[in-house]
């Protein structure tokens, strides 16, 4: 079954106006989940429009909600230190009734990273560090027991998290990229989810493929991971309510058909 969802880019000019409004809106209209990018800033700039903080964003949508599916669309390991990001994710959880999507990436904007002191880092220290965050949030979430792990970039000695989380191991995982030497690999051992950015139909097909085949490597079944596709929409309305209103009437029974 396909399900439509929106996402928010919360550096493109989000303000508490504009997001209260999308909060509300977009439940109405009937979409399934909102999500939210994790990014100080755009790629290209100055000047900068507004960027409003993500996770407090998602605390009041979790308060002013009762059925969205609610998640950062992702958060990266670059700028987000997993232990903290973990805690947050699952308060908001417990906040939104189980409502939440524990959305991670490994991180590429260079931009932000070089504003405010960040160390992205090469291709491969992105992705181990990435690799390492993913199982730190795993065991935190999963663990009733003090855990304790030792890698390059974190270490946990005899750590729980507290309360636990109401619903069991905590909101699902999701983890986003499309890269098929360490990306999926990932997503298919520890992912409940995996979200890609637009790709040709035949290169998503082939990735498709190559998660599933990973996913039985891994000791799992292919229907373990949910699959979710992201797609930049361009409108010409008057406005953003405008925007989604129109996607909710001409797309959204389309889809559901």
């Amino acid at each position: 079954m396909v399900r439509l969802s929106v996402l928010v880019e919360g550096a493109h000019g989000l303000t508490w106006d504009r997001w209260k409004e999308f909060v509300s809106n977009v439940e109405k209209m009937g979409y399934a989940g909102l999500y939210g990018s994790d990014h100080f800033t755009l790629v290209a700039g100055p000047p900068d429009p507004d960027s409003l903080e993500l996770i407090v964003s998602l605390a009041y949508a979790a308060d002013h909600t009762e059925r969205l599916k609610l998640g950062q669309l992702v958060s990266p390991a670059s700028l987000r230190d997993p232990v903290m990001l973990t805690r947050q994710m699952l308060a908001l959880d417990d906040l939104s009734g189980g409502r939440m999507v524990f959305g991670v990436g490994a991180g590429w904007n260079v931009r932000e990273h070089e504003m405010f002191g960040y160390d992205l880092g090469d291709l491969r220290m992105r992705m181990d560090r990435f690799a390492e965050a993913v199982e730190v949030i795993t065991h935190l979430k999963w663990s009733d027991r003090p855990v304790s792990y030792s890698g390059r970039y974190y270490t946990l000695k005899d750590a729980t998290l507290l309360p636990r989380p109401r619903r069991p191991r905590g909101p699902p995982l999701l983890i986003g990229g499309g890269g098929p030497k360490r990306t999926l690999p990932l997503a298919a051992r520890y992912a409940d989810i995996w979200n890609v950015a637009t790709v040709a139909p035949d290169a998503l097909q082939e990735k498709l493929r190559l998660l599933d085949s990973l996913i039985v490597t891994a000791g799992r079944q292919p229907g373990d991971v949910a699959r979710t596709l992201m797609i930049p929409v361009q409108w010409f309305a008057r406005d953003d309510l405008d925007g989604l209103r129109m996607i909710a009437d001409e797309i959204m029974p389309k889809v559901a058909a």
